[in-house]
């Protein structure tokens, strides 16, 4: 499904997200959107690593 995307599809969607949220709000959602990743990927790796070694594939 994503394979067939191109790059006028990326500058459409990056059209309609500067069109839903405004230029100036765009830093402070690219800001919250890098702390969510940044929380996400600790929380992951605190759980693999409390994870026991047997149930690990």
């Amino acid at each position: 499904m994503l394979a067939n995307l191109t790059g006028r599809h990326g500058i459409a969607v990056l059209a309609i997200i500067v069109l839903v949220f405004g230029a100036s709000k765009l830093p402070a959602l690219a800001k919250s959107v890098g702390q969510s990743m940044r929380i996400l990927r600790t929380e992951v790796r605190d759980l693999d690593v409390d994870a026991p070694a047997d149930s690990r594939q």
